[in-house]
């Protein structure tokens, strides 16, 4: 498995390209591939988005494939997009959700953070990662599956800013639900330190199982 870092790069870009590697992955002409970066601010717009989601937005906006509603992204998130073949796991779309979720949660530990993800697996609208204490949330994830390749991914809150989520409706919730990693410890967070415990936390759940 391969990692790469685009840095902050504009959405449209980043999508094109997950597009591509994912047929490449599929196809057995790219190993499978991990992508940390960051986005301009934009709001994407996933499958069960309705006119409601966005309530005020007036800056770009992306309609994807991946499941879920609204999710804004900006420069003060840590975004990570695994391109991965879950046939060769043995792994259901919720696994691998409950995966995702798993990997944030053991982040946030680091910081003395306790959080928990969805607790009805069978209602995908609860998907994410929410502090325990104020049951704010610190993660949105939507993926896609193409011939069992995934794309998109999470996107954890890492920085304080104020005018993240303003004029959407975030998974269907309102702006004031939302918060950031900085805003629950009060502290700035090094964003290289909180990468690696990301990949840290995210590889052992990721690895293929062993073939019987």
């Amino acid at each position: 498995m391969e990692i790469e870092r685009w840095g902050h790069i504009p959405y449209s870009k980043a999508h094109e390209r997950q597009k591509r590697y994912v047929g490449e992955i599929a196809a057995g002409h790219r190993i499978e591939t991990v992508v940390l970066c960051s986005h301009p601010p934009v709001v994407t717009l996933g499958k069960q988005s309705t006119d409601e989601d966005l309530a005020g937005w007036s800056g770009e906006t992306h309609s994807v494939e991946r499941g879920g509603k609204a999710t804004y992204h900006g420069p003060g998130q840590i975004v990570c997009y695994p391109m991965i073949k879950l046939d060769n796991r043995g792994c259901g779309i919720g696994e691998y959700l409950a995966a995702l979720e798993r990997a944030v949660i053991e982040t946030l530990a680091h910081y003395g953070v306790k959080s928990f993800g969805n607790k009805e697996r069978k209602n995908p609208a609860l998907t994410g990662v929410w502090e325990e204490r104020s049951g704010k949330k610190l993660a949105s994830i939507g993926v896609a599956v193409k011939r069992w390749v995934t794309s998109h991914g999470l996107a954890l809150n890492l920085d304080l800013d104020p005018l993240a989520f303003q004029g959407i409706r975030p998974c269907g919730y309102e702006a004031n639900a939302m918060t950031s990693l900085e805003a629950v410890i009060q502290k700035k967070i090094d964003r290289g330190i909180c990468e690696r415990h990301l990949l840290d936390s995210l590889f052992p759940l990721l690895q293929q199982k062993e073939q019987a």
